[in-house]
C-alpha cells in the first residue's frame, strides 16, 4: 500500500480545517459551498464534504481527496436544499480515513443534525469517558463527534440552547457549523482560537473560515464571529447570541504567519499587510548587507517584500514554485525524500548567481527543508546565503488544531540559534522577536503558545507527558 509523503510541508505545521456554510433559500447552496471550499483548499487537502438540508432531511457527500476530486457536476446537482455546510480537512485528532471526514451527519431526538468543526478540544478524553458511561456510541475517532454527542445529550432543549450548554462543557479550540432544526448555526470558542467570519450575498448569509471564500462567491464581508458567540441563520436572517466572554482573546498567530491566504482579513487584520509588517520589523531587527531579497514561496513573499521595502535591497523571485505538483502519493524512499524540495522549488540561477542572498521564510520547524534550500542556493552560485525568519523560534507544540511536531522534534528546542545556523548551512540566521511580531500586528490578542509555552487553555496531562511539558 502506498503512503502519502507531503513533499513540501513536511517541515511546516500542517493545515487546520476550512469551513463554509450558507443559508440561502432559492440559491444553489451546494455549488456555492463547493466554490467556497475551493477557496479554502489550502486549509486542508485530505478530505472534503458538503451536507445540504431542506430543513427536514440532510443529504451528504464526502470523500478523501481535494475538492475537485471529491465533487463533480452530477454530484452537486443531487445536493438540493436551502442551506449547506462544507468542510475541508487536515486531521489533527483522528486518523486520515473517510469515516473521519466531515461534515458529520447524525439522527438524534429532534431529527437530523450535521456538524463541521475546525479546531481541537483539549478535554476530549474526559468528555468521551463521561459520554460513554451514559451510553453514547462513537463511530469515528474525532473530537468533533464528541460535540455531536453532547448536543444529543441536551436534545430536550432547542438546538441553540443545546449549543449554549455544550459551550460550557467544551475546552480548547473550536469554530463550528451546525445544521439542526431547520437552522444553520455558527459557533466560536470563547478565546477565538480558530477564525470564523460572516458574509452576505443578496439577502442571504454565509459563514466561512476566511474572508477570501466570501470574495470567491461574490459575497460581502459583514464581520467576524466574536469569541464565545453563536450566530443563527434562518428565514428571519441573522441572530446573535453572546454566550461566553473570556478575559483573554487568543487568536492564532500562525494564521498571519503561514496558514491563511494573503487576501484574507482575519479579526480585523489583513494577512498580506501583516506579513509585510513582519518583514519591515525584521529589517529593523536584522539589518544585513546583501544584493537581493528572495522569499520562500508562497508564505514568505509578503515578509520578503516588507524587508526589501524597509532595507532598500531589491526584491527578486529567486525560488520558483512548481504549482502543478499537487498532492503526491509515492513510496517513501530516501532517494525521493532527498528530491522532495527540488520537485516543489527550483532556484533561478540567473537571479542567484554571484549574489549575496537574503532568503525570507515564515518559520522553521524541523530545519530539514531550510538546509536543502540553502544548499540549492549555493549550488545556483550564491556567494552568501542569509536566512531570515519572520516569526520567533517554534519551541512548543500546538494542541488547538495545528499539527506541529512533538517538542523533541522541534529544532529550536534541541539547538541554539548559532547551532541551527550551522545545521542549515547559512551564513547568518535571524528570527523575528516575539515583541517585534506583536508590534508588527499592532495588537496583543494573539495566541503565541508555540513560541512562548504560555498556553491560554490548560494543557491536558496526557499532552504534557507526550510533549514533555511538565
Amino acid at each position: 500500500m502506498e503512503d502519502r509523503i507531503d513533499l513540501w510541508f513536511d517541515d511546516k505545521p500542517k493545515e487546520e480545517c476550512g469551513l463554509f456554510g450558507i443559508y440561502a433559500p432559492g440559491m444553489d447552496v451546494a455549488r456555492l459551498t463547493y466554490y467556497g471550499l475551493y477557496a479554502l483548499q489550502h486549509r486542508g487537502q485530505e478530505s472534503a464534504g458538503i451536507a445540504v438540508s431542506n430543513g427536514r432531511g440532510i443529504d451528504l457527500h464526502k470523500d478523501m481527496g481535494l475538492v475537485a476530486e471529491v465533487f463533480c457536476d452530477e454530484i452537486l446537482q443531487q445536493l438540493k436544499g436551502n442551506m449547506a455546510i462544507g468542510h475541508v480537512r487536515y486531521s489533527t485528532t483522528g486518523s486520515s480515513h473517510v469515516a473521519n471526514a466531515q461534515p458529520l451527519v447524525f439522527r438524534y431526538l429532534k431529527g437530523m443534525l450535521s456538524l463541521a468543526h475546525n479546531g481541537n478540544l483539549t478535554n476530549t478524553a474526559e468528555l468521551r469517558d463521561s459520554l460513554g458511561r451514559t451510553g453514547s456510541v462513537f463511530q469515528t475517532t474525532t473530537d468533533s463527534e464528541v460535540i455531536v454527542n453532547l448536543i444529543a445529550r441536551y436534545s430536550q432543549s432547542s438546538p441553540d440552547e443545546a449549543l449554549m450548554k455544550c459551550m460550557i462543557d467544551l475546552k480548547g479550540a473550536y469554530s463550528l457549523l451546525v445544521m439542526a432544526g431547520g437552522k444553520l448555526f455558527g459557533v466560536r470558542d470563547p478565546h477565538g482560537f480558530r477564525p470564523l467570519c460572516i458574509g452576505k450575498v443578496q439577502d442571504s448569509y454565509i459563514l466561512a473560515s476566511e474572508s477570501c471564500a466570501l470574495d470567491t462567491v461574490g459575497a460581502s464581508f459583514v464581520r467576524d464571529v466574536e469569541p464565545g458567540e453563536i450566530v443563527m441563520l434562518d428565514e428571519k436572517g441573522l441572530t446573535s447570541i453572546q454566550v461566553m466572554k473570556s478575559a483573554r482573546k487568543s487568536f492564532c498567530i500562525f494564521e498571519y504567519i503561514y496558514f491563511a491566504r494573503p487576501d484574507s482579513t482575519i479579526d480585523g487584520i489583513n494577512v498580506s499587510w501583516a506579513r509585510r509588517q513582519m518583514g519591515i520589523q525584521l529589517a529593523k531587527e536584522a539589518p544585513i548587507e546583501a544584493d537581493i531579497v528572495i522569499p520562500v514561496p508562497d508564505s514568505g513573499k509578503g515578509a520578503a517584500l516588507g524587508y526589501s521595502a524597509a532595507s532598500g535591497i531589491p526584491f527578486e523571485e529567486g525560488l520558483i514554485k512548481n504549482r502543478y505538483i499537487g498532492r503526491t502519493f509515492i513510496q517513501p524512499t530516501q532517494e525521493l525524500r532527498d528530491l522532495a524540495v527540488r520537485l516543489k522549488l527550483n532556484a533561478n540561477q540567473r537571479v542567484i548567481e554571484g549574489k549575496r542572498v537574503i532568503m525570507v521564510d515564515d518559520s522553521i520547524v524541523r530545519g530539514t527543508t531550510s538546509s536543502k534550500l540553502v544548499q540549492m542556493l549555493r549550488e545556483a552560485g550564491a556567494t552568501e546565503v542569509h536566512m531570515l525568519v519572520c516569526s520567533p523560534p517554534v519551541l512548543y507544540p500546538c494542541y488547538y488544531g495545528i499539527d506541529t511536531a512533538e517538542r523533541e522534534k522541534l529544532i529550536a528546542t534541541q539547538k541554539q540559534i548559532e547551532e541551527i545556523r550551522e545545521h542549515i548551512g547559512a551564513d547568518s540566521l535571524h528570527y523575528l522577536s516575539r515583541e517585534g511580531m506583536l508590534k508588527a500586528l499592532g495588537q496583543a490578542d494573539q495566541c503565541m503558545a508555540c513560541f512562548s509555552g504560555d498556553y491560554p487553555v490548560e494543557c491536558p496531562q496526557d499532552s504534557q507527558a507526550k510533549y514533555n511539558l511538565e
